[in-house]
């Protein structure tokens, strides 16, 4: 074989490879998403804008912080995947002055609408502090729980509102996004899991969730009378949790089996704190299969 024939099988080869890396790149599924803000009654936004994106490295993940208007994005199930017509707000955790936007966010998203279901990650308010919130909220945990117990006092309730704001934007939008409004659920992880469970106890008839699911919430300090009508629960966290939040899931879960309501409880031997969507090898990183599986089980899927 001469020089130009070498040449040639060389160019042949790439061309071949660019045309597998390009099939493969479009067999990916792509997922439609877009933003939309939640509107705040009598709500004043900052004229600064405080929100940023970072990767914390406290965290070691990406996160957001300074929400102070709270928004959806949205995540259709992608093309040539078949739509179930249900609804899911995702609300991540972060101690309230962060948001864990990737495992506890994003990842949940994309996995969800993947199996036909359209999710809706929310971007509630968050507590204001200077610099890198992540770090700010393990300085306080460990050395000033005072000033943090102030800070979660005023951040938990805007919270909780605007995971009720969320539940009616996308019951009242519903048919927009091809769902039903008695489709619409929502789920949350540790201060995402303390909204979620907020909004399973304490709603009213535009903003009543389907299902909710509590992932390691902290919800010990919830006292309200689990409701008449009150929706099905799925809870999960592990006994090892780092912030101790284990027993505030069998907390919710004796709450709902006292009143006689629909509830699946898993409580992990390892997984720690902030498992999400994590690839940890561990039991703990099966609860979004165990999840799915509790929708199926309820109907959910199947209506």
């Amino acid at each position: 074989m001469d020089q130009m024939d070498r040449l040639f099988l060389v160019f042949k080869n790439l061309i071949h490879s660019s045309l597998l890396a390009t099939v493969a790149l479009l067999a990916m599924p792509s997922f439609a998403q877009r933003v939309i803000p939640l509107e705040v009654p009598g709500a004043v936004v900052p004229a600064t804008k405080t929100e940023r994106q970072y990767f914390s490295k406290a965290w070691n993940t990406e996160v957001v912080s300074g929400v102070t208007q709270p928004s959806l994005t949205v995540y259709e199930p992608p093309p040539g995947v078949v739509a179930k017509g249900l609804g899911v707000v995702i609300c991540p955790g972060g101690g309230f002055m962060a948001l864990s936007i990737n495992s506890e966010g994003i990842d949940v998203a994309k996995w969800l609408s993947g199996r036909g279901v359209t999710a809706f990650v929310l971007k509630y308010r968050l507590a204001l502090v200077e610099g890198d919130a992540t770090e700010e909220f393990q300085r306080l945990w460990t050395t000033d729980k005072v000033h943090l117990d102030a800070l979660l006092q005023q951040a938990i309730p805007q919270a909780i509102a605007d995971g009720h704001l969320a539940l009616q934007y996308v019951k009242r939008h519903a048919s927009e996004f091809g769902l039903t409004p008695d489709r619409v659920g929502i789920m949350g992880f540790s201060a995402g899991g303390t909204v979620t469970a907020g909004a399973a106890i304490q709603y009213s008839a535009d903003s009543r969730p389907a299902f909710a699911a509590p992932i390691y919430a902290a919800a010990s300090a919830l006292k309200q009378p689990v409701p008449d009508d009150a929706p099905p629960l799925f809870i999960a966290a592990a006994t090892d949790d780092n912030l101790g939040l284990g027993p505030d899931s069998i907390h919710l879960y004796e709450l709902w089996t006292a009143a006689h309501k629909p509830v699946e409880l898993h409580m992990y031997a390892k997984g720690g704190h902030g498992f999400g969507m994590r690839i940890t090898g561990l039991p703990s990183a099966q609860w979004i299969d165990q999840f799915w599986e509790w929708l199926t089980l309820e109907g959910v899927l199947g209506k």
